[in-house]
């Protein structure tokens, strides 16, 4: 069963606004936030970092580091999110076989497309290919 079939169905959704802000940059983060259904942008210092659409997990860095958000979550369109406590976090991660290998596996395409971004930012600094 993929990790997301697992919020799909909870009974307590936070449903925001199109232009709404799930949470901000610098913020205290207790929870994190699953995608249910419609669309979010995460900005990182005001720039478009990444577009999420439903399954997407967002918060994960600061339930786990318990350090303020590093990025601020917008939702694009009407939107609803599964919200994931530490304590659930944590229930999941014991229970729940393949959600810890889902959160690794956001962590680490982010990570990626990190790398990315200073890798083309170095090329464009210094003239490499």
């Amino acid at each position: 069963m993929p990790f997301f079939d697992l919020f799909q169905h909870d009974a307590d959704l936070l449903e925001i606004n199109a232009g709404e802000t799930l949470f901000r940059q610098g913020e205290s983060g207790a929870v994190m936030y699953v995608l249910v259904e419609g669309e979010a942008e995460i900005f990182i210092d005001g720039v478009l970092f990444e577009k999420c659409g439903p399954g997407s997990v967002v918060g994960e860095i600061s339930i786990i580091d318990h350090e303020p958000r590093r990025a601020t979550v917008v939702a694009c369109v009407q939107s609803r999110f599964a919200v994931v406590n530490r304590k659930r976090f944590h229930f999941m991660l014991d229970e729940t076989p393949g959600f810890a290998m889902a959160i690794m596996h956001v962590l680490t395409q982010r990570l990626a497309r990190c790398d990315q971004r200073v890798i083309q930012l170095t090329r464009a600094n210094t003239g490499a290919p």
